[in-house]
């Protein structure tokens, strides 16, 4: 594949279109080996069962490459950590057999701490040429909470370890003292120095198929067809920009509150086009919260990231390409860009109305056949912690859950799914009772949650989970308990999320959106109902025949007749 370039404007052109279509998929399956490894091999539920994980290649600058389809917000922590490790590791430093390890959002591009990450770097011809990366979700790092995560965290030093670049395998072997310093830190130690050795060897694996690679192509093609990816990406972008014109748009969503119980927290957004790059202006977020609803740079640059591409572009490869075009204001100390020593556990919550935004100001520039409703926009998090039922130690079983998806002009909103920056599975009820000394009282679809439209938005997701043991700590940290997910063209607003205590029984307590260290005695409950997603379009548009579906399926009651204009 040769790289030229075209004489009329210098703009670099691709000679080799079908042989660089295979190279990316080349390229993208084993980023999806990678992803498969880690995921089968490891330990923990919230890994092999959850899939919260995300894995990514790099070139020698730091460049990413190539990511898996896994959670957008972890390229935050996979491109933060690769570009810490060179910051801190120069390039002419770095040998054969070693990798590194990191978390921390302030000392190593992370976004919390919770997600560790594994760097490897993989050398070809005696010299330094690609990094593997992963991202795993540990269930515990330490800090003040089992879950290492409350929303009423004032610093990141109540949110468990916090690890900078550090080198966790040298001349090929593991640090394995550095693993039970890590370990040690943490609640359940056995757990996180296995899913560790399993990082280690995802990326390890990663190494082997790139030398295959390698070896098969030969390092200048292979590098050169890096090239074409990157600016083929970023050819493709600049156009898709060009395409919105002087289009501007504005919007504002809400946090119910800071983390600490504060007022309403805005997350505002306008957007533009100038000298051909796509501008997010975030003036009128706002300020640093006192909670840890706070986003880091890196997390903030992943949400925008995502929500450029699937407006845009959903097809387009994600690698460096696709940002080059992307400038982002944001100053520091708003909630979105915060600084040290900001507590940034809960970060999610935020990028998801960070992607609530920018996906309402696109509904100012794109044609209303391409507007979406907003979704459930948040993700919901319930932690659970006791001595385990069958061996010494604690648990600690953390899930987040998933809601309803927008609805569009074509099709009525997904039920029950995660969205934008988030990508996770459920963990199946049988899983759940067998790991842990919990039983699920429900888990269903809420009712006439979804807002009504000629297109319907998706239904939110009921949890409802009974301690067996005295002295479960629960925790967790949601929203959208009082802003509802907008409709679009006309349509309706989606329900709203509840918390309860004890649901059906006469002790039966609302709780607030955020609860850190409830203490649970054997036979009391949890039911959480997450956000549904705004409507499209007018009810009364929407087809008989699918009306009486909806009853029948008990989408809606008969009671919400009037609003179908039935």
């Amino acid at each position: 594949m040769n790289h030229q370039t075209n004489q009329a404007g210098g703009t670099p052109r691709i000679a080799d279109p079908i042989g660089m279509e295979v190279f990316s998929n080349r390229l993208l399956t084993i980023t999806e080996d990678m992803g498969n490894t880690l995921i089968r091999s490891s330990f923990s539920t919230n890994i092999k069962e959850r899939k919260d994980c995300s894995v990514g290649l790099f070139d020698r600058h730091g460049r990413l490459i190539a990511q898996a389809s896994h959670i957008p917000l972890h390229l935050g922590s996979l491109r933060g950590s690769v570009q810490a490790v060179l910051e801190r590791f120069p390039a002419e430093t770095i040998e054969p057999g070693m990798a590194f390890i990191s978390n921390d959002p302030y000392l190593a591009g992370g976004t919390h701490m919770p997600d560790i990450a594994l760097v490897t770097p993989m050398f070809a011809e005696g010299e330094l040429r690609f990094f593997t990366a992963n991202i795993a979700h540990h269930s515990d790092v330490g800090g003040s909470v089992p879950g290492s995560i409350s929303a009423a965290s004032r610093t990141v030093f109540e949110e468990g370890i916090r690890i900078p670049p550090i080198l966790v395998v040298e001349n090929g072997r593991i640090r394995e003292d550095l693993l039970d310093f890590i370990a040690s830190n943490t609640r359940e130690p056995e757990e996180r120095i296995l899913d560790l050795k399993v990082q280690i060897a995802t990326n390890e694996r990663g190494n082997a198929a790139l030398d295959g690679l390698v070896r098969q192509m030969g390092l200048a093609q292979v590098e050169q067809a890096i090239e074409d990816i990157l600016n083929y990406t970023a050819l493709r972008m600049k156009m898709r920009i060009g395409e919105l014109g002087s289009s501007r748009g504005s919007f504002v969503c809400h946090l119910d509150d800071d983390g600490s119980g504060g007022d309403p927290v805005p997350v505002a957004v306008s957007v533009w086009v100038e000298n051909g790059n796509l501008v997010f202006d975030f003036s009128g977020t706002g300020p640093q919260a006192k909670g840890a609803l706070n986003v880091s740079r890196s997390a903030l640059e992943a949400s925008v990231f995502y929500a450029a591409k699937a407006l845009l572009d959903p097809q387009l490869m994600p690698n460096e390409g696709m940002m080059a075009a992307v400038d982002i204001r944001a100053e520091k100390g708003l909630i979105i860009n915060a600084q040290f020593p900001a507590a940034v556990g809960a970060r999610s919550i935020t990028c998801q109305k960070i992607v609530r935004s920018i996906f309402g100001a696109f509904r100012e520039i794109l044609p209303e056949s391409r507007a979406l409703s907003s979704g459930n926009d948040d993700l919901p998090t319930i932690v659970f912690s006791a001595n385990h039922a069958r061996r010494a130690g604690t648990y600690v079983y953390l899930e987040t859950i998933g809601g309803g998806g927008p609805a569009s002009a074509e099709t009525d909103g997904m039920n029950a799914i995660h969205v934008h920056v988030t990508n996770t599975s459920n963990l199946p009820v049988e899983a759940l009772e067998h790991e842990y000394p919990l039983m699920v009282d429900e888990y269903s679809l809420v009712e006439r949650s979804g807002g009504a439209g000629r297109r319907r938005g998706g239904l939110g997701i009921t949890r409802q989970i009974t301690a067996l043991r005295d002295g479960t700590i629960f925790s967790a940290r949601s929203d959208g308990h009082k802003f509802p997910a907008t409709g679009v063209a006309g349509g309706g607003d989606g329900a709203t999320a509840h918390l309860y205590r004890n649901y059906g029984l006469p002790t039966e307590q609302a709780l607030a959106s955020k609860v850190t260290h409830l203490v649970l005695a054997k036979g009391e409950n949890i039911r959480i109902e997450t956000p549904g997603a705004g409507g499209y379009g007018l009810p009364s548009e929407r087809t008989d025949a699918e009306v009486e579906r909806d009853i029948a399926d008990g989408v809606i009651a008969a009671g919400d007749l009037p609003l179908y204009g039935r």
